[in-house]
């Protein structure tokens, strides 16, 4: 019996600790298995102009965020580091990070009190606000113009559906699950107007000359690139890699080669 006892307890002390060595990506060193593989694995939008979009007839997305993510593998691994996309949707996004499916997240998110409790940001790599995308002669032209009747889209997910709902309340909002279905509902009339960050709508907007931005921002969002919460080291090589494309000049050139003609107009 006493043996019998001792095989159990013995099992149990070993499923303890292959549970606690287990192949939990999420948990191990992101810097250091980046160094190891020479590869970053990014989580991308596939679904923003500008900013991650899919260029159909190469099959990879394209964009401010994917510019981006290559001059900070460069700038952490070196000339011969590579950059790796995954698609990351608004509601999917924090789940591939916890998951290890991704390193980090650079993909339009904002960020908030909230999401720090789940991730580690970096510093800010842009700035946004909240904005409303119309069609050309709508009689919406700010948030002030949303009451019980309007019909508000925004995606899953973002923090655009919880702030319209703050600054109008008494709005209808409709959530679909990415930009490309809001704005897809926007054009069939499923709404008077979608809401989304300033630079989501540019993107929009810039392929779609019936559209306009109206009311002016109504809330601040500044976008952080994610990390797993506890990754102190890569996240701290994150910043200094922002840092540095700042001061060499390299951050200016991608912002000017996708937002230069938009923030003329």
């Amino acid at each position: 019996m006493k043996k019998l006892v001792f095989c159990f307890l013995f099992l149990g002390f070993i499923f303890i600790l292959t549970g606690c060595n287990g192949n939990n990506l999420s948990k191990k060193d992101s810097l250091k298995r980046a160094e190891e593989t020479k590869q970053i694995v990014w989580g991308v939008r596939n679904d923003v102009g500008l900013f991650g979009l899919m260029n159909i007839k190469t099959g990879k997305a394209e964009g401010f965020d994917i510019d981006i993510a290559n001059a900070l593998t460069k700038e952490i691994l070196g000339k011969s580091g590579k950059a790796v996309f995954i698609e990351a949707a608004p509601k999917t996004r924090i789940p591939l990070l916890k998951n290890g499916n991704i390193d980090a997240i650079i993909a339009t998110m904002t960020i908030t009190s909230e999401r720090s409790q789940q991730v580690d940001f970096s510093d800010v790599y842009f700035d946004a606000g909240q904005t409303l995308l119309v069609k050309k002669g709508s009689r919406v032209h700010s948030v002030s113009d949303l009451n019980e009747r309007t019909k508000v889209i925004a995606a899953k997910g973002s923090t655009g559906t919880e702030n319209i709902r703050k600054v109008a309340p008494q709005a209808q909002v409709l959530e679909f699950e990415n930009y490309s279905e809001c704005f897809t509902a926007l054009k069939s009339g499923q709404g008077e107007a979608m809401t989304a960050d300033d630079a989501i709508l540019m993107g929009i907007a810039s392929q779609n000359p019936g559209y306009v931005l109206t009311g002016g921002k109504f809330t601040t969002e500044p976008y952080g690139i994610a990390a797993n919460r506890g990754q102190t080291a890569f996240v701290e090589r994150i910043n200094q890699a922002l840092q540095k494309i700042h001061q060499n000049g390299e951050y200016d050139q991608i912002y000017n080669k996708w937002f230069g003609k938009v923030a003329q107009k």
